[in-house]
């Protein structure tokens, strides 16, 4: 049930060994919310649980990199970038934009939506589908894009 986290301990211990400390500084960081989660819970987190914490984490990073980019600090903008990319090695492999919009156009098939009114329905439907897989930003635009 925990294989994500006991991944995460592992390769940290690998970047420790390998003196990496931009990867051993995003793991601890990483390890820290995870194990933070359990407490506030009392109990051990599902991976499902896990990946909702990383999907939070490569949100604050992507978020902060454009922050520095238009703050003309591009060193600081680059240092997110590559936490985001080492965190991203923890998601499940991102679907295409063809499949997103494919499975886009079969939960509106499905809740049978019309007009933008309808979109809270469709991304109701969409997100079990997608969620972990896809930027939900992305998705949201998309489903917005196909009721207009």
């Amino acid at each position: 049930m925990m294989q994500l986290k006991e991944q995460i301990q592992s390769d940290l211990k690998n970047a420790l060994r390998a003196r990496n400390e931009l990867e051993v500084s995003t793991l601890r960081m990483l390890l820290a919310s995870l194990i933070n989660k359990e407490k506030e819970r009392g109990l051990e987190i599902t991976d499902e649980e896990a990946q909702g914490i990383l999907l939070t984490e490569v949100k604050k990073r992507k978020e902060a990199a454009e922050a520095f980019a238009k703050g003309g600090r591009e060193e600081m903008a680059e240092k997110e970038r590559k936490e985001m990319a080492i965190l991203q090695q923890y998601l499940p492999e991102q679907l295409a934009e063809e499949e997103v919009r494919k499975l886009v156009k079969e939960a509106i098939a499905q809740t049978g939506a019309k007009t933008p009114q309808d979109m809270g329905r469709v991304m109701a439907a969409l997100m079990p589908s997608v969620k972990g897989r896809a930027d939900g930003a992305f998705v949201s635009a998309l489903v917005k894009e196909l009721l207009a």
